[in-house]
């Protein structure tokens, strides 16, 4: 059983920056795929990126070019960094830890999420 915390979101302008954080204790995310997914109010969930444990990344449509995963093992720890932030980009962020070859992945591939970080794009 592996435990997620993400943590980085934030208020930020149009074509700003942020890190988003996922840190992992109990299992090493290393043996996991490790997804980010995003929720903004009245909308479905959907899925953001996924980084498996034989270190394939993809990325949803919208986010390509602007978005990038990184793992760090020493730190138990998968960053997503957010380059040239949108409106459209604001929403919770969850990381989840599961079982996933990405190419295509779901929410149901992953059982193990964080409590989530708010994300706000705005002018």
């Amino acid at each position: 059983q592996v435990q997620l915390a993400e943590s980085g979101g934030g208020l930020v302008q149009p074509g700003g920056s942020l890190r988003l954080s996922c840190a992992a204790s109990g299992a090493a995310l290393e043996s996991y795929a490790v997804a980010w997914f995003r929720q903004a109010p009245g909308k479905e969930r959907e899925k953001v990126s996924c980084f498996s444990h034989r270190d394939r990344i993809d990325y949803a449509e919208p986010v390509k070019g602007r978005f990038t995963v990184v793992r760090n093992n020493a730190k138990n720890t998968v960053y997503l960094q957010m380059n040239n932030l949108k409106v459209e980009d604001t929403g919770v962020y969850y990381c989840a830890a599961g079982f996933s070859l990405c190419g295509s992945w779901y929410s149901y591939d992953f059982e193990s999420w964080g409590q989530g970080t708010q994300v706000t794009v705005s002018s």
